[in-house]
């Protein structure tokens, strides 16, 4: 792919900084920065004026104002604006929609933009991406115009896109960079900096290199500073660190992260089923996978479909529907035990008063053991070595939260009812309820992902049937036994 040169800064030029995107950013004052509020956020009155400009057809005013903005910033623009001025603002914008600027743009956003563009200015600009930011671009694509896409492209950009798009989703294979730097173990640190110096070819931006065998099998790496200080004569071998993390390149992306996070990388290689080298992923990468993967679980767990305030409105009703109608089938079993207890509950009405409590109540727990355990799990920090210790701590904590709520819930029961039977009756339904809501928030998702099934997908509708279930059964049922109320 096209590769953009850049120069090196002088010798007193300031440090870059990195912002939340992982780009460089300039610490000398920039006229943008009066566009951007003390959170870096573009400012409500900016976005207007650039709007109003665009629409009062004053196109080389809103060139102007928007031209000092980072990409990433006129990303964010196109994020703020309505759907209706989208085309309008894209149109003025012209050749300042950068590959740089859609890299960094939501996907909805940019899948709006791009069914704008002809196939060939689609390509044009996947042309100038790095491999995983033109994968991204083109991925989302029907597959009508993704073929057309690739057939207006270079062949050899077409064939390292057709590569990536045969691996499966968010896997590796997806987010690595084909761009990288390898290099034979004789060869000497001289050689690899004439090369990096010479050869016009190489990728802008990178932190090591990687030393490969004849088969092309990664056997280590050396980082540019090592390079730097290390004498010419010396062999990269001498010098090349053999312990390196390596990714298969289907491996999905949020294990991808997670090694990254464990072993605190940079960057590290992806191999294929061979174990030979095919390509790169580094950190800037990750921090968008880490910030999706955080989100994701959370999400899924409230059944809120990708939870993207920019998703299509029909796509979002979609999927949200479907968890509540699977919400409304499991709440009628909670609905069929009422029904059982109908007679006792006409006999004290009370009971219809305390019941949302109890049920309640157990169904936050479940909801606090259930969100503690998801983590767990997403982080590798719950596996088979300590799964049933898990179990058991959240045993106790289910007694120790039961018997306080119990104690409370009681004595407020009796006293406001004068009826101390009731108040024993809801004491003890709560010390059950909580203790079934810890076993359940924590046995649900590990018995999910034991089935290879996302625990964060269907483990609350479960929990929540479950604490109601039990609430409302623990409940009536010790009422009934107990002789404050017949059937």
């Amino acid at each position: 792919m096209d590769k953009r040169e850049e120069s090196l800064p002088p010798h007193d030029a300031p440090t870059a900084t990195i912002d939340d995107r992982g780009h460089d950013r300039d610490p000398a004052p920039r006229e943008a920065e009066t566009e951007l509020d003390e959170d870096d956020r573009l400012k409500p009155e900016f976005v207007r004026d650039v709007i109003d400009l665009v629409e009062a057809g004053e196109d080389e005013a809103a060139r102007e104002r928007i031209g000092r903005l980072h990409p990433a910033d006129i990303a964010d623009l196109f994020e703020l604006v309505s759907d209706e001025d989208r085309p309008s603002l894209a149109r003025v914008l012209g050749d300042m929609l950068s590959p740089d600027v859609l890299a960094e743009m939501n996907e909805h956003v940019r899948e709006g933009l791009i069914d704008l563009l002809a196939p060939e200015q689609v390509a044009e600009i996947a042309s100038e991406l790095d491999t995983d930011d033109a994968v991204a671009i083109i991925e989302d694509l029907e597959e009508e115009e993704q073929q057309a896409v690739l057939d207006a492209m270079e062949p050899e950009d077409r064939a390292a896109i057709e590569e990536a798009l045969s691996y499966p989703e968010e896997s590796a294979g997806r987010l690595m960079q084909r761009e990288f730097v390898a290099v034979a173990e004789h060869v000497t640190v001289g050689d690899v900096i004439d090369r990096l110096r010479e050869d016009r070819e190489l990728p802008t931006d990178f932190w090591e290199i990687f030393v490969v065998d004849p088969m092309h099998r990664p056997v280590g790496t050396c980082q540019l500073s090592w390079i730097m200080r290390t004498p010419r004569d010396i062999a990269i071998g001498d010098v090349m660190k053999r312990e390196q993390t390596l990714i298969p390149v289907d491996m999905d992306q949020e294990e991808v992260a997670l090694r990254f996070q464990k072993y605190a990388l940079i960057s590290a290689a992806v191999v294929d089923r061979a174990g030979r080298l095919v390509g790169v992923i580094t950190v800037d990468d990750v921090v968008h996978i880490i910030q999706e993967e955080a989100g994701e679980d959370i999400l899924r767990l409230s059944g809120a479909g990708d939870g993207d305030i920019n998703e299509p409105i029909r796509e979002t009703y979609s999927a949200r529907v479907r968890w509540l109608i699977a919400n409304l089938g499991t709440a009628l079993v909670a609905s069929s035990i009422v029904g059982m207890f109908g007679g006792a509950i006409e006999h004290m009405v009370a009971l219809a008063a305390l019941m949302p409590i109890v049920a309640g109540v157990g169904g936050n727990a479940g909801t606090q053991t259930l969100a503690v355990t998801v983590r767990a799990l997403a982080m590798n920090q719950l596996t088979d070595s300590n799964s049933w210790r898990a179990v058991f701590r959240e045993i106790k904590i289910a007694l120790l939260n039961g018997g306080t709520i119990a104690l409370i819930a009681g004595t407020a029961t009796a006293l406001w009812f004068a009826n101390p039977g009731l108040g024993g009756v809801i004491a003890a339904a709560m010390i059950v309820n909580i203790f079934v809501a810890g076993v359940a928030g924590v046995a649900i998702p590990l018995l999910l992902d034991r089935l290879d099934q996302d625990p964060a997908v269907a483990s609350s509708i479960f929990v929540t049937m479950t604490t109601d279930s039990m609430g409302f059964l623990a409940f009536l049922g010790l009422a009934v036994a107990s002789g404050l109320t017949t059937l």
